[in-house]
């Protein structure tokens, strides 16, 4: 499990790493908002386009190799950035490295749940969705440190070395896992299988915890700024939504798969928890920020595991690849469309109306789980 641990942090260091840091890089890239911003997008562009497919293809061809030629080929994006230092070649790898980790990301996920018994998958993810999260909060943090020591092509250097030893650590230590047999699937079987309910509802649920944690990265250091705090205060308020996250998803796995929690009763209190965070973000002063940090990070790291234990067990095994996969743009989804939606309302209104706006639709998205968080009296199991 270790290597696929390690192509959790990859994707997520390399996401944030980077991102948080391009506007460091000089020339164009500071002179204008919107060729910086074309930049941001063209990594999450590539995953919204490219995972199903690529979980798919891990279906069919078996989520291993699939999973070491998306690290091989961040590895690839990486360097090509280091070897020719230019706007165009940094704009193809950007482009590239988003791409790989298309690949990767859902392999991954398929393997966590191919390679753990059923009763172990809330634990897998959680202690996945953790070494995740930590690359999400050390990205910014040591790719500034690489940053300000040797330029952006160290950190470009840096992540085509991080690419490569986890592509050959998967190659000698992760077990050969064979694609299993799939009955024929039509257009029509698929779009059936993703309007179902056990596909959508826990896909909603992990669309609108990426929502909450994307808004709380992007829009609480603006909160905790036009109450005068310093970068100092707003980022350890982003640190400590990201390592609240962290150390909620092992426990909540855990507590799925010894039956102390539901998956129906974790995503609702997890979808409430990640409300009421907003709601706390529009109290005025650095106790509505930090609060607001603490409780979005608890929120999503409650859904997060429970969201995709809920997944692959209603999957057939053979199609874990393709249901990751769409899962994955779902959260994609959440990521880009929860921060458009608080700028949108905060353009029109004000910031803390922007907050209600998206506390009242991950609200919204808890409802369908409300009628099921309580089990009939002597039924267990995961419902």
């Amino acid at each position: 499990m270790w290597p696929l641990y390690a192509a959790g942090f990859t994707t997520a260091f390399g996401a944030h790493g980077i991102a948080a840091n391009l506007g460091q890089a000089g020339g164009d890239l500071t002179g204008s908002l919107l060729y910086l911003g074309l930049l941001l997008a063209l990594y999450d562009g590539a995953e919204v386009i490219l995972k199903p497919v690529f979980g798919s293809l891990a279906d069919k061809i078996g989520a291993r190799p699939v999973m070491i030629g998306g690290l091989l080929g961040f590895a690839t994006a990486s360097a090509a950035y280091l070897i020719v230092d230019s706007p165009g070649w940094l704009w193809a790898a950007r482009l590239g490295q988003g791409a790989a980790a298309s690949a990767f990301s859902p392999a991954a996920s398929a393997l966590v749940a191919r390679l753990n018994p059923a009763a172990k998958h809330g634990r897998a993810f959680g202690s996945y969705g953790f070494y995740k999260s930590i690359g999400y909060t050390l990205g910014p943090l040591l790719g500034g440190v690489l940053v300000w020591v040797g330029g952006l092509r160290l950190l470009f250097a840096v992540l085509a070395v991080l690419g490569a030893a986890v592509a050959l650590w998967v190659l000698l230590a992760v077990p050969h896992v064979p694609p299993l047999p799939r009955a024929r699937q039509t257009i029509l079987d698929l779009a059936r299988r993703l309007a179902d309910g056990a596909f959508l509802k826990p896909t909603a649920a992990l669309a609108a915890a990426t929502a909450g944690l994307s808004v709380g990265v992007g829009f609480l250091p603006v909160s905790g700024a036009a109450a005068g705090y310093g970068p100092l205060a707003t980022g350890a308020a982003v640190s400590l939504l990201a390592a609240s996250a962290a150390l909620v998803q092992p426990r909540a796995g855990r507590a799925l798969d010894a039956g102390r929690l539901s998956t129906r009763t974790g995503l609702f209190a997890g979808l409430l928890l990640t409300a009421a965070g907003l709601a706390a973000a529009m109290l005025p002063g650095l106790t509505g920020v930090l609060t607001a940090a603490v409780v979005i990070g608890a929120g999503t790291g409650l859904i997060t595991p429970l969201g995709f234990a809920a997944l692959a067990a209603s999957t057939p095994a053979e199609r874990l690849g393709q249901t990751m996969g769409a899962a994955e743009l779902g959260r994609e989804l959440g990521d880009a469309g929860g921060p458009l939606l608080v700028a949108g309302v905060a353009s029109a209104l004000t910031l803390t109306s922007g907050y209600a706006a998206l506390a009242l639709v991950v609200t919204a998205v808890a409802v369908p789980f409300a009628r099921y968080t309580r089990a009939p009296k002597g039924v267990p199991g995961r419902g």
